[in-house]
């Protein structure tokens, strides 16, 4: 099962990652914006797409417990924080290089990721106890 949930998790992140970097591109692009706020931009829309496909497709939680909007509405912040701050301090350790923009998104993608599937797994997507 969890081997299941690991590769839909891929998956649904595979299409979360390419929203976020295509909003998180499309915001640079209008140079009024600076870079922390294009990429928590692209992680916001992103996280929108990730709640729902997780919830229905990575989880299979057709009812889920009133407070797991709220428990990913606490996760995901955090998460994005730390996204935000990884890829900025990347960004800084390898300025002037060609694909500083492409390593310092990936680096910060992999962690924040993998905090949110802990997250996702074992805070809000647990299944229902029936009482």
């Amino acid at each position: 099962m969890i081997g299941r949930q690991i590769r839909t998790f891929i998956i649904v992140g595979c299409f979360t990652v390419l929203i976020d970097f295509l909003v998180y591109q499309s915001l640079l692009l209008t140079d009024s914006l600076t870079v922390e706020i294009a990429k928590g931009g692209g992680f916001v829309v992103g996280t929108c797409f990730a709640y729902f496909a997780n919830r229905a497709w990575t989880f299979r939680i057709e009812k889920s417990s009133r407070f797991s909007i709220w428990k990913f509405l606490i996760l995901y912040p955090i998460t994005l924080v730390i996204n935000v701050a990884i890829n900025s301090a990347a960004l800084v350790v390898l300025a002037e290089s060609a694909i500083e923009i492409y390593v310092a998104f990936g680096l910060a993608t992999m962690v924040s990721a993998s905090l949110n599937f802990v997250g996702m797994k074992y805070l809000v997507f647990r299944p229902l106890k029936l009482e």
